[in-house]
């Protein structure tokens, strides 16, 4: 088994997130770089991009509405699903969520939602499992950038409209992705958020932040 916790730290500098400078974590500067070391470190090969290094702009936008918009969680059950770094995690558990979930099926991101957990001082339970479809009671489920693909946002929103109509807060952080389909959500605020060029081919990409309609 690969010290993943391990290759984090040797390989990221924690940081401040930009529009969240609340939360520190884990973070890369190139992921070109990471990636490559990620398969030669520890001699892997078809691994996934380490999207759990970086703080993408749907990511950003939702941990910030959550810090700013605490009652939406506060006392809850939350799901941080897709979770990658576990920013939007993190910022429920400072917000007073009573107990939240992160999920991923990157195993680096779970070593990744483990070790930025600790250094922000909060209790945050890494899932590897894939929840898509399931319903665990969740008070409030927390998505962001998701929509890269077709089938995925085709398994995804259906199952976050059916958790909204059992009375779910779901709320989504997007900031314009392929396949996201805004006539399923209503939007609730906007942000400019810092991001890498390398990444976005941008340097501020407006992050929407949207409650799912059931």
């Amino acid at each position: 088994m690969p010290d993943r916790a391990a290759f984090i730290r040797r390989n990221t500098r924690l940081r401040p997130v930009p529009l969240v400078p609340e939360v520190l974590l884990h973070a890369a500067d190139d992921a070109t770089d990471l990636w490559a070391m990620t398969e030669a470190d520890l001699d892997q090969a078809n691994l996934p991009p380490p999207f759990w290094a970086f703080a993408w702009a749907g990511g950003q936008a939702l941990a910030r509405y959550v810090l700013d918009h605490p009652q939406e969680v506060r006392g809850a059950r939350v799901l941080d699903f897709a979770s990658g770094s576990g920013l939007v995690g993190i910022a429920a558990a400072l917000a007073g969520a009573a107990r939240v979930e992160a999920a991923d099926i990157d195993g680096f991101a779970l070593a990744a939602i483990a070790l930025n957990a600790a250094e922000n001082g909060v209790a945050v339970e890494a899932r590897g499992d894939d929840l898509v479809g399931r319903d665990e009671g969740w008070d409030a489920v927390l998505v962001a950038d998701v929509f890269y693909e077709r089938d995925t946002a085709g398994a995804v929103t259906p199952w976050l409209r059916s958790l909204a109509r059992r009375g779910a807060r779901v709320i989504v952080g997007d900031p314009g992705r392929s396949y996201f389909d805004p006539t399923a959500f209503e939007p609730l605020a906007a942000y400019d958020v810092p991001v890498m060029r390398l990444l976005e081919d941008a340097d501020v990409k407006r992050g929407g932040v949207w409650r799912v309609r059931g």
